[in-house]
């Protein structure tokens, strides 16, 4: 940015309660918006899963499947299973009808990653009951409360053994067929794999709200205790392009990543840049907090499970 940009009012700490120029606010503003989209859109979705997790444990019967999906997408499910089944037939090794119990078949091989002769023919069978069970019933809303754990679960052994053979090439799939499969897992995913609309709107206002609220203590952190120097607005936005970029690449990917240590690393690395050296006491309060929070979490978990376990 110094290279490319050269004024100095840029480069300058704000002055007591003087707005920054129209144009420097203007890209304080864009670079604003994008870090906020990038961390909405990687904590919000902790949030959405935590939330689905307690709904699902508390009232499964309500949400344990999407009772949103149209009827009219029934046909559909059926033919995709279909397409699934005739798919998979290939690959059967000429095995009769799967005579067992599907279900333990392909937990087997979700657990174990291992394809045995009986796979693929448990893998159809299990296909075949669930797209039975969802055309009797006529609908996924329509699915008695007393089914819905034992439907769901099929779905989601089904779609996490069509994961699994796609990712492992295992068995070895043509183009037609592994379209096959992925449309038939977009029909269960559709079913078992949901957030309603309220759930989505609850969390992205109390990101907002929590950010309203305690915005102060993270502004004076992250702007005035990471460098020796207070951060201006260049090296402001530097940071916050590269936290958008990074936390948006994150997202794309499906990595992990603290959307906090993504922009605290970036505020770091324009001081650094800038010659206007780093606060150790900080930088080493927030590595701290970063390395131990995993082994904390884990020993804290694991003995209050233990406790918990030899109490009750």
């Amino acid at each position: 940015m110094k290279v490319l940009v050269k004024r100095p009012e840029l480069y300058e700490a704000p002055k007591g309660d003087a707005p920054p120029p129209l144009w420097i606010r203007g890209l304080l503003i864009l670079t604003c918006t994008g870090v906020s989209f990038a961390h909405g859109s990687n904590d919000g979705q902790k949030g959405m899963g935590l939330i689905m997790l307690i709904l699902i444990g508390t009232v499964p019967t309500a949400y344990a499947l999407n009772r949103a999906v149209e009827p009219s997408h029934v046909a559909a499910y059926e033919m995709n299973a279909q397409g699934a089944v005739h798919a998979l037939a290939a690959h059967a090794n000429g095995a009769p009808a799967f005579s067992g119990d599907p279900r333990a078949a392909v937990t087997a091989f979700v657990g174990s990653r291992t394809l045995q002769p009986e796979t693929v023919p448990a893998l159809q069978s299990l296909i075949t009951i669930t797209a039975n069970d969802v055309k009797g019933y006529g609908s996924v809303a329509a699915v008695p409360a007393t089914e819905v754990g034992n439907v769901r679960n099929d779905m989601y052994l089904a779609s996490e053994a069509i994961r699994i053979i796609a990712k492992s090439g295992q068995p070895a799939l043509s183009a037609t067929e592994a379209k096959a499969l992925s449309t038939y897992k977009g029909s269960l995913d559709e079913a078992t794999k949901f957030i309603p609309t309220w759930v989505k709107v609850a969390v992205a206002i109390a990101l907002g709200l929590g950010t309203m609220v305690g915005w102060k203590r993270i502004v004076v952190t992250v702007g005035e205790k990471i460098g020796k120097t207070h951060l201006t607005y260049a090296q402001g936005a530097s940071a916050e392009l590269v936290a958008m970029a990074t936390i948006g690449a994150a997202d794309v990917y499906g990595l992990p990543v603290s959307t906090t240590h993504v922009l605290s690393s970036g505020v770091a690395g324009t001081m650094a840049a800038n010659r206007s050296g780093l606060q150790v006491s900080t930088i080493r309060n927030l590595a701290m907090a970063w390395i131990l929070t995993l082994p904390v979490s884990i020993a804290l978990s694991g003995a209050l499970f233990w406790i918990l376990r030899h109490i009750f």
